[in-house]
């Protein structure tokens, strides 16, 4: 088992005001890690702060401007020294309609924040970690399990997660030199506001409604804290949680 203990490293989690990001940047604050939150919202990254204590501050940042990025890891390296961690977790979806009625508006929306923002936090991590000493971090994405397996009217929310995947792995690969690890978390129907729906019934493959299981956030930052704490040499590169039940194995 790996060292969960964080013993004072650093970790930026983007998306942090809500859901996920909010209860991972909470979770890594309880194991020890100093932790900053980013998102676009300054009220609801305070009061995360404030509940996850342990000097976790907020960076209210636009992650698809790359000024804004720059911006944010600039205060975090004035703020904490260094960055161990990075979690790319910021993502918005696009209204589920027919993929011939989409606004391009929100396919842009879609693809500015899961993937160009995504990367442009990835480059500047990359920046901030192969200048300091020691060298290195890890990088984790939250890929969703959109990543292999789309839903129907989906097509915005999907393509960027397909992208993410290939993001991740060209990471893996190019943070070697750096000491830098890169892996993905796929979250299928983890209950938040998000998926709320999925109790009431949600559109499946052959055009019928029903509703899916869902399982509990805590699992997730449990998974997050497990891929944080590996040591520098061992990665995960992909993970799949998701509710057991839900129809994604045989989806179709």
């Amino acid at each position: 088992m790996p060292d969960i203990a964080a013993d004072g490293r650093t970790a930026l989690v983007t998306g942090a005001g809500s859901g996920i990001g909010r209860a991972v940047a909470i979770g890594l604050a309880a194991a020890g890690w100093r932790v900053a939150l980013a998102g676009r919202r300054p009220e609801v990254l305070e009061q995360a702060a404030a509940e996850a204590g342990n000097g976790a501050r907020a960076f209210p940042a636009d992650i698809t401007d790359p000024a804004a990025v720059a911006s944010l890891f600039a205060g975090v390296g004035a703020a904490f020294g260094r960055l161990d961690l990075l979690f790319n977790n910021a993502g918005v979806m696009a209204p589920p309609v027919n993929l011939e009625d989409l606004p391009f508006g929100d396919w842009k929306a879609a693809v500015d924040t899961n993937l160009t923002g995504a990367f442009l936090c990835t480059q500047a991590a990359f920046r901030m970690m192969k200048a300091q000493d020691p060298m290195g971090g890890r990088i984790i994405n939250n890929g969703s399990v959109s990543s292999a397996v789309p839903r129907p009217n989906s097509a915005p929310y999907t393509a960027t997660k397909h992208g993410v995947l290939g993001l991740t792995r060209a990471t893996a690969l190019d943070g070697r030199k750096y000491n830098i690890a890169c892996g993905q978390i796929d979250i299928g129907n983890v209950e938040t506001d998000m998926t709320a729906a999925m109790k009431r019934g949600v559109l499946q493959a052959d055009l019928s409604v029903r509703p899916e299981p869902t399982f509990a956030l805590r699992h997730v930052v449990e998974a997050v804290l497990y891929m944080a704490g590996l040591p520098a040499d061992a990665n995960v590169l992909q993970m799949t949680v998701m509710a057991s039940a839900m129809p994604l194995v045989g989806r179709g």
